[in-house]
Formats: structure tokens, C-alpha cells, sequence
């Protein structure tokens, strides 16, 4: 399943909290993406990342999340939506 986890930082990041946190943030979240769990990744400037995950369930990509660095520290959150093919697209071709 596919599921767009939108990450939100509760706390600014002072370099302080980024020397801290993003030295095993980075790896954690290219082991995710290396895995397979991250499909795609964005980020938005002064809010967060992005993912496209791709996962067995939405428990699976909560966890995952849940185990970055800045998520366990209760820096960051996201919200989870699971998404997939635009099922109303069906109705154009079958012609109803």
C-alpha cells in the first residue's frame, strides 16, 4: 500500500538540536529509502518531509516514522494518508 507521510517539526531546529539530531536522521531515513519503505521524498522549507512510502499497512509506516531520530525525540510528527489509484478514473473507461 501507499502512503504519503507528511512531517511537520514541532520544535525549531536550532543548530544546536540539528547538530544533534541530523547526523543519524540523514542515515535512518536513507536506510528507510534503501529498504524500500521510501519510495520518493520532498522537503518543505521551514515544515518538514514528505515521504511516498510504500508499505504493507498503515502500522507498518507509522513505525517507521516513529523510529527516525527527530520523531522520537518529539521534534517532528507526521500525519499519515493512505492513497492510491483515483478510483472515480474507472468510470470514464467503462464508459458510465
Amino acid at each position: 500500500m501507499k502512503v504519503m507521510a507528511v512531517g511537520t517539526i514541532n520544535t525549531p531546529l536550532t543548530p544546536e538540536l540539528r547538530q544533534k539530531y541530523l547526523p543519524s536522521e540523514v542515515p535512518a531515513t536513507l536506510k528507510h529509502y534503501l529498504e524500500g519503505i521510501i519510495e520518493q521524498f520532498w522537503f518543505r522549507e521551514n515544515a518538514g518531509p514528505i515521504f511516498l512510502m510504500n508499505v504493507a499497512s498503515l502500522e507498518q509506516a507509522k513505525a517507521a516514522v516513529e523510529a527516525l531520530p527527530l520523531t522520537a525525540a518529539k521534534l517532528m510528527t507526521y500525519e499519515l494518508m493512505p492513497v492510491g489509484p483515483l478510483a472515480p478514473l474507472g468510470l470514464l473507461i467503462q464508459g458510465k
